[in-house]
């Protein structure tokens, strides 16, 4: 499917925040997906996944994380240097401002022309991943998928500890959860708490495990794995359709 790209400007709380939204080229009606990228922000390799995402026929909409921070457009570098910017200015925002930002977000698709509006969801990768499972508090959020999905158990996300695993209860749709089993960052203990929280509260989902390491889904770094991450896709979007072919079946 083409699709077509464009750069919007929402105001949050009086920060400009610009949203990348990639959409099918086809006159339609289409979910909506909230995505998140990592810290790195709208480089290539996220709008890369970006745009893979809308040809499936989606209209993505992915915003700039750190809007309150850094200049509009800015893209973090994945060195060393640039991992340190990152972690600084998820440092430096507040766990309430990665929420309003969430519900920006999902407003602007709800008010999109070619987005069935209950048909929403959300993916995210890394620090993402994080937000996408907040964001699956939302009651608009119909199907959520968090890609190695960092600090859920311990609340390392911005300025306060966060309270997202103990907020499970709320979520309202399905889970999708995409883990390297190679990833420090999400040990084994850390899963389990995640899986464990997201069984507790019978929310529906899918756990699946790659032998991968940590953004092994981002195809500039030396921990990029081709093959996982196919796989992974695959669960995505099959998951993803199902959610939504069934929702549009209610409709009717």
């Amino acid at each position: 499917m083409q699709i077509t790209k464009r750069n919007v400007e929402l105001r949050v709380d009086g920060s400009l925040m610009r949203v990348y939204v990639a959409a099918p080229k086809a006159a339609g009606k289409y979910p909506g997906i909230v995505f998140y990228s990592d810290i790195y922000q709208l480089g290539d390799p996220m709008i890369r996944l970006a745009n893979y995402l809308a040809g499936y026929g989606y209209v993505v909409a992915a915003p700039e994380i750190f809007h309150r921070i850094e200049p509009v457009g800015l893209v973090i570098e994945p060195d060393d240097l640039g991992r340190m910017r990152g972690n600084d200015d998820a440092r430096r925002t507040s766990v309430a401002d990665y929420d309003a930002d969430c519900h920006a977000v999902i407003e602007f698709l709800k008010g999109e022309s070619a987005v069935s509006p209950n048909q929403i969801g959300t993916l995210g990768f890394c620090i993402g991943g994080h937000l996408a499972f907040r964001a699956a508090f939302k009651s608009e959020i119909r199907a959520c998928v968090c890609c190695y999905p960092t600090g859920i158990p311990s609340g390392k996300l911005g300025k306060e500890v966060a309270d997202t695993i103990q907020r499970v209860s709320e979520i309202k749709g399905e889970m999708l959860m995409v883990f390297g089993t190679l990833d420090p960052h999400i040990p084994e203990s850390d899963r389990q708490i995640i899986i464990k929280a997201i069984e507790n509260a019978n929310i529906p989902h899918q756990v699946f495990l790659y032998e991968a390491e940590h953004t092994f889904m981002r195809d500039d770094g030396y921990r990029y794995d081709s093959s996982a991450t196919t796989f992974a896709w695959s669960e995505i979007v099959t998951f993803l359709e199902r959610i939504f072919a069934l929702l549009s079946l209610r409709q009717i």
